[in-house]
């Protein structure tokens, strides 16, 4: 049997729409109608509207105030989820322990999920002392560095799905200086705030970026100034964590903010 006879009696109409109109929506940053994706796919606007309600009951589109459809960030949150998610790690890891040792300091990796940051990798302080968050915690997307960096690296597209995610969510409130927080944090690489969870924290936070530069998690590093050693400053901390978030970009197939 020829290739084309097997594909054709292995067709799958209705999954290929779906694709068809998925693929369409990647490739768009400011969604389209209904009519103008039937034009781009040649074909009438009846042939896909149960597609495009399917598509939106499932989470994997979304219908805008103006009636346009936009992608979500379901698929997104679905090619982190299993293997990818978890060759990130192992590759983390070892740079993870590597930081902390060199550091004295606790540190953890944290990812975007459906409105909520998530932690995945954490390493203790190779000390007594030290501020740790357990993997399978959720954090804050507009008051930690981790939620900082995850959409300061996004797309405009991404953010805006982010946080119409977001607040779904009874977490905390946007702060009004956003935006032009999130335009330094890529300007100089990194976040560096005063924890807004806990007293005498400095939250320090860089990007770990794959291919063409997207985002993939944040590796932080929830910085406690010890008095009683010789343990590093926080700008020399700062510098170990810049060095080990490129360290893991790179074996993630990406490259230094």
């Amino acid at each position: 049997m020829a290739f084309d006879e097997v594909e054709e009696r292995y067709r799958a109409p209705a999954l290929d729409k779906g694709l068809d109109i998925l693929e369409l929506l990647a490739e768009t940053e400011e969604g389209l109608s209904q009519a103008e994706i039937a034009k781009a796919l040649s074909r009438s606007p009846n042939e896909i509207y149960r597609m495009l309600d399917r598509l939106v009951r499932r989470g994997y589109i979304a219908r805008t105030t103006t009636d346009r459809y936009e992608l979500t960030l379901k698929l997104f949150a679905l090619a982190h989820r299993h293997a990818p998610m978890r060759r990130l790690v192992s590759q983390a890891m070892p740079v993870l322990r590597d930081f902390a040792r060199a550091a004295g300091q606790a540190c953890h990796i944290a990812v975007y999920d459906r409105g909520e940051v998530i932690v995945v990798a954490q390493v203790d302080s190779p000390s007594y002392w030290g501020i740790a968050v357990r993997v399978g915690a959720r954090v804050g997307l507009f008051d930690t560095g981790s939620g900082h960096i995850l959409l300061a690296y996004a797309t405009p597209g991404e953010r805006k799905l982010m946080a119409e995610e977001h607040e779904m969510l009874p977490l905390e409130t946007r702060p009004a200086d956003l935006e032009a927080r999130l335009a330094d944090i890529v300007k100089r690489g990194y976040e560096q705030m005063e924890s807004r969870q806990t007293p005498s924290v400095v939250n320090l936070a860089v990007p770990i970026l794959g291919p063409h530069g997207s985002i993939i998690a944040a590796m932080t590093c929830p910085y406690v100034q010890r008095l009683d050693s010789n343990s590093p400053d926080q700008q020399a901390v700062l510098k170990h964590l810049v060095a080990s978030g490129a360290a893991i970009s790179a074996n993630a197939g990406g490259a230094e903010p």
